[in-house]
């Protein structure tokens, strides 16, 4: 027995534990296969999801099981030696880059391989999550990000994705959002990082189910998808099916509703989080102000995290949680000229109307009294109730009213209840007959929209106003056209509305619409269903609050609508401000105006509002606020209360929660920029950028993915002009072409918008030219049609780019390696050799040059091979003089050369191992100390144990011969020429590949 698997030992039905690496080629049912990527199973072995190869299944998709199907891994004994008379040899450079770029990054890579290949701004503290995420400070990839509002999430997390991906980590991917955002993160993902989310809104969902066979789970339909919250919270529709099924990943975004135990959001994260992989959580409130509370959400990454739920520290969590505000140093200095500072909160005062006089007259004398009275209502709030929704509209106030009338009346009480009824009709007469123009508030929007903003027609401002109720968010919609001097259709077109009444379709349109430079809505009036998550920034830098709300959060909020990364233009804030005559009337100017000047001081001083109480909340800002009110007291005396440190009783807690909002994340790890991101600035014109060469992350061996693309469309296509319509602008950089049909059915993982809007099953146009990709995405915003961009950036992830590299790959006959004529003195036979774990994943990738001396029984390994071949000459301008060699004698010593491989990883193993036997050895000693008293901690202390082992690398390495170098038989010894490349050393030092 050798030391190398053998292809009985390789297939088979065989346990969970099978080796199965992506790009291997397979044999089951007798096809040949590609792998893309494998995992176990509990009872049916590997799964192994597979693109076909052989002619019969040529580009089929399919999945097999290793404990169903007897799956053949080709034995590298067998290795077919083949001629290549291909132009300067460009089928084996292509055969040897494509084998690179399919093989996963192993677990042990913790730099960042693709930073700078995307369609974002080069700017490192959005690099740092997914640092972090995969610096092995953490047993798995998870994270909380939790960057104030603006900071630019969604761009982290797809970073974090692509990285994922890249190590063979992303294959099944979720996201959770808001449906208000479903669209908006499906959109940053595709146009920013290439990377396909599949929608499944309910529509979607009902729409897949019809198509699938009955009981069929229909999240295994696609591989990467993005659903709402507000769907998939539906546990007992979707329960079963999200039980029986495990992810790479999985991010759910503002994720601070998940904190509510019991919830459906919270059984949601519960269900999902143990069957992922990577688990990222977005929040820019994370906090509700409960250490149990937040102890649950830090949980969900890691059931051992924290010992005692009552009593930890922010150091306790820090590989876990990472938190920046736009004042931090980091991001102060990286952000310069990327974000336009903000405006102060301008409050524009508003006389009340005789008519809204005589409610601050009624609301004053019966429902809040001054010192020493009494209100009628024997509810403690609802007078603070009605009062917001008066200083809202009169339209809100009325629908206030009105349904505390319907909920008296059917009470047993109606002695109890008559004063509290009386006055209840007394204020409906009062606002009966009110309109638009007994609204001080609506003349003063309309002027300010007109006068200091210059909305109206002709004009392309834009503004968004906010409104905690549904009743003016109508009403407002219902008025503002004409009184803005908008006719006809205009007048129909100019203002949308949206809150959370609206369908997820209706309030992704409404955000989409507003975001387009080209549509002619000119004004959306929203409730803060907006507030979170929601980018509207892109055409408007103008926001009003109508009304204010009673939590500085929910400010916050609002205001990072526009005040976000990204904005060119500095925002400005309005806040209507209801003032009153009335003695003891509690307008505007006693609670919001002072919330909107201590929001701004918070801003700027500390760069969030959100620590300021305490509370963490907005529902629970309002609520003390509101108590604090009653007791006598004002809106700084009881921010002041609320504040860290304030209460002597509660400092202890108050120095915890801070402990969470202050210095967390925001100092780098110390490390070289370069080091850490492995690349250097990008190309104008190729995002690739000659990087690749020069990057010790990715080992390759054509300087750019540009070139690589143009020498395999060459190879796959040399008839690409008239076969595919290919059409290239040399100047631009654009590629113009019709996809082939196993391309068209790869596309069905792009979203559907996209596809049919861009019509790109007909003609795909897409280019390595960053400056034109990001212009064709800033033209779809000034589009009224789409903001699908018409060009889409290349990156390594695309999904042409992906294409072409499996075409590369089956080019090359079953478990061939071609032979290569190099500047070399003795044959070099280049082996992959690969260890994983009992996950799949690869833990040590080895690119090795192989030299087998039978006279001496020598065996020599070189393990960089890229250097190698480099020193070869093996590279575009090396000539193929086409002569005939015979394999027999190079497929004499493959058995030796390849027990020569495996004993040099075996020598080093123990070496490459270590920085991933460490962290998780310090992982298992803290997993000693945890201590659950309830079984359900025993179970879940053993499972994280067996997880911890099976990431250790296990069993014998895979072997994989990719190509000989041999010398050229024209050259003597004497020639003049370079000299010839031959291993010195049996062993090499251990590199980073």
């Amino acid at each position: 027995m050798t030391a190398v698997q053998t292809s009985a030992e390789q297939s088979g039905v065989t346990t969970g534990q099978d080796q199965y690496p992506a790009g291997a080629q397979v044999l089951v049912r007798d096809e040949e296969w590609l792998v893309r990527s494998s995992m176990p199973t509990e009872d049916d072995g590997t799964r192994i999801e597979v693109v076909g190869v052989s002619e019969f299944v040529r580009d089929q998709e399919a999945v097999f099981f290793s404990g169903l199907d007897r799956i053949e891994l080709l034995d590298p004994r067998e290795t077919a030696l083949v001629m290549d008379d291909s132009p300067n040899y460009r089928r084996s450079r292509l055969f040897l880059e494509a084998v690179l770029r399919r093989t996963a990054l192993p677990q042990s890579e913790r730099r960042l391989a693709l930073a700078d290949s995307f369609l974002m701004d080069p700017l490192p503290y959005q690099r740092r999550p997914a640092e972090l995420a995969l610096s092995g400070a953490n047993l798995r990839p998870r994270l909380l990000i939790a960057d104030v509002v603006g900071l630019g999430k969604t761009l982290e997390i797809g970073l974090t994705l692509a990285e994922l991906i890249r190590r063979g980590r992303g294959e099944r991917i979720l996201v959770v959002t808001p449906q208000h955002v479903l669209e908006q993160f499906q959109h940053e993902l595709w146009t920013r990082f290439a990377i396909p989310l599949v929608r499944l809104d309910s529509v979607g969902i009902e729409r897949i189910q019809r198509e699938i066979p009955a009981g069929r789970n229909p999240f295994t339909s696609f591989k990467r998808v993005i659903v709402s919250i507000d769907t998939l919270k539906n546990t007992d529709q979707y329960q079963h099916h999200l039980e029986q099924i495990r992810w790479d990943a999985v991010v759910i975004d503002e994720s601070h509703n998940l904190i509510n135990r019991g919830s459906l959001r919270n059984q949601l994260a519960r269900t999902l989080a143990p069957r992922t992989d990577a688990l990222i959580l977005a929040s820019a409130t994370p906090h509700n102000g409960d250490a149990k509370s937040f102890a649950e959400l830090i949980g969900l990454l890691d059931p051992v995290a924290i010992r005692d739920p009552e009593s930890y520290r922010a150091t306790d969590i820090e590989h876990l949680f990472i938190r920046r505000t736009k004042i931090s140093p980091e991001v102060r200095e990286q952000m310069k000229g990327q974000w336009a500072e903000r405006g102060p909160s301008h409050c524009v005062h508003c006389p009340a109307t005789p008519a809204e006089e005589k409610i601050f007259e009624e609301l004053a004398a019966v429902w809040l009294p001054g010192e020493g009275g009494t209100s009628v209502s024997s509810v403690p709030l609802f007078p603070y109730t009605l009062l917001k929704s008066f200083l809202s509209s009169h339209a809100a106030l009325r629908a206030t009213v009105s349904a505390r009338i319907k909920t008296l009346e059917k009470k047993d009480d109606p002695q109890g209840t008559a004063a509290e009824l009386a006055a209840l009709h007394r204020l409906s007469e009062l606002a009966a007959g009110l309109t638009e123009a007994d609204s001080a508030k609506f003349a003063a929007l309309v002027g300010q929209l007109r006068e200091e903003i210059g909305v109206g027609p002709g004009s392309d401002e834009r503004v968004v106003v906010f409104s905690e109720r549904v009743q003016t968010l109508e009403w407002l919609a219902d008025v503002l056209p004409a009184a803005l001097g908008f006719k006809g259709r205009a007048a129909r077109d100019c203002v949308r509305i949206m809150h959370g009444g609206l369908s997820d379709e209706q309030q992704m349109a409404c955000v989409e619409e507003f975001g387009l430079a080209d549509t002619p809505v000119r004004v959306l009036v929203t409730g803060d269903v907006a507030s979170e998550g929601v980018n509207l920034h892109r055409q408007c830098h103008q926001l009003v609050h109508y009304d204010v709300p009673w939590s500085l959060i929910r400010i916050e909020q609002r205001n990072g609508r526009i005040d976000r990364y990204g904005q060119a233009r500095p925002p400005e804030f309005r806040a209507l401000i209801l003032t009153s005559e009335v003695e003891g009337a509690k307008d505007d100017t006693v609670v919001a105006e002072r919330l909107l000047e201590r929001e701004d001081q918070a801003h700027r001083s500390l760069g969030t509002a959100e620590a300021v109480t305490g509370l963490y909340r907005a529902e629970a800002e309002e609520k003390s606020l509101i108590q604090d009110l009653l007791r006598g007291r004002t809106v700084d005396e009881s921010l002041d209360a609320r504040r860290p440190g304030a209460d002597g009783e509660d400092a202890g807690l108050d120095d915890f929660l801070a402990d969470f909002f202050g210095p967390v994340g925001e100092e780098a790890p110390p490390a070289d920029p370069t080091e850490r991101t492995g690349s250097t600035p990008l190309s104008d014109t190729d995002s690739s950028g000659g990087r690749d060469a020069a990057s010790p992350v990715l080992p390759r061996l054509f300087d750019s993915t540009a070139h690589f693309l143009d020498d395999a469309l060459r190879e796959v296509y040399p008839d690409a002009r008239e076969r595919l319509e290919l059409d290239r602008d040399q100047q631009s950089g654009l590629l113009s072409f019709r996809p082939p049909t196993e391309l068209v059915h790869r596309l069905k993982a792009l979203p559907s918008d996209y596809l049919r809007e861009q019509r790109l099953r007909e003609r795909m146009l897409v280019t390595f030219n960053r400056r034109l990709a990001e212009h064709s995405l800033q033209r779809a915003r000034e589009s009224s049609t789409s903001s699908w961009p018409e060009i889409s950036l290349l990156t390594d992830l695309h999904p042409v780019v992906e294409w072409l590299t499996d075409k590369v790959l089956v080019g090359m006959g079953r478990q061939e390696a071609p032979m290569i004529t190099a500047n070399v003195a003795e044959p070099i036979y280049l082996v992959q050799g690969l260890y994983s774990n009992k996950l799949g994943r690869p833990t040590v990738v080895k690119w090795m040059g192989v030299t087998w001396r039978k006279a001496s029984r020598e065996g020599l390994v070189d393990d960089d091979m890229v250097s190698l071949l480099r020193r070869c000459g093996v590279g575009p301008t090396m000539a193929n003089k086409r002569r005939y060699r015979d394999p027999a004698p190079l497929r004499e010593a493959l058995p030796d050369v390849l027990d020569t491989a495996e004993a040099f990883l075996n020598t080093h193993r123990d070496a490459w191992d270590e920085p991933l036997r460490e962290p998780i050895e310090q992982y298992k000693r803290r997993l000693g100390t945890w201590r659950q008293p309830i079984l359900a901690g025993e179970r879940t202390k053993e499972r994280l144990a067996d997880l911890a082992d099976s990431l250790l690398t296990t069993g014998r390495p895979l072997l994989r011969v990719l190509a000989v170098l041999v010398p050229d038989p024209d050259r003597g010894d004497g020639d003049e020429g370079p000299p010839l490349v031959s291993l010195t050393a049996p062993a090499a030092s251990p590199s980073r590949f």
